[in-house]
């Protein structure tokens, strides 16, 4: 039966369409019919010592030999030496009462922290040395824990817990 209702549009985007599958499988039957097979070889690729991309393979009298000992591995997480303290120090730089936030700066990565008053041990102002731990907050790092930092009373506190040790 024939295509009745199909309009002259139709008729022409399905004659393309036939007409470029023919088109494809001429060429496939061509590509068959030259023999050129498709070998491994010719789709492998070598990176010479320099890290440029060439066809021929590296020469093996050029080859050194490296100790596996001597390679050094850059991963923090293994090296105790790497482990970050998590009680910092820093400096309050400003603090606002009424709205409850302020920053302090790392003494030791000078980065500014954000610090919340609900995160307040005991009242802070500003240009006043602080300890505190870094959290998450809701926009990215937070300091968490804030306390003053009283450097005197703590070595005061440890000879003491040390006399009495003793």
């Amino acid at each position: 039966m024939g295509r009745s209702q199909e309009t002259f549009n139709k008729k022409e985007v399905r004659s393309k369409k036939e007409k470029k599958r023919k088109e494809k499988d001429q060429k496939r039957a061509k590509k068959k019919s030259e023999g050129k097979k498709s070998n491994l070889n010719d789709m492998i690729a070598y990176v010479d010592e320099y890290g440029r991309i060439s066809a021929t393979p590296p020469d093996p009298d050029r080859k050194i030999e490296i100790a596996a000992e001597s390679i050094e591995l850059n991963i923090t997480k293994n090296r105790p030496e790497a482990v970050q303290d998590y009680i910092r120090k820093g400096v309050v730089i400003s603090f606002n009462d009424s709205k409850g936030y302020g920053f302090i700066r790392d003494l030791e990565t000078n980065r500014n922290i954000f610090v919340h008053a609900n995160n307040l041990n005991e009242p802070v102002k500003e240009n006043n040395i602080v300890t505190f731990e870094i959290g998450k907050g809701n926009k990215g790092p937070a300091a968490m824990k804030v306390m003053l930092f009283k450097e005197k009373q703590e070595t005061k506190e440890i000879k003491e817990t040390k006399e009495t040790e003793e």
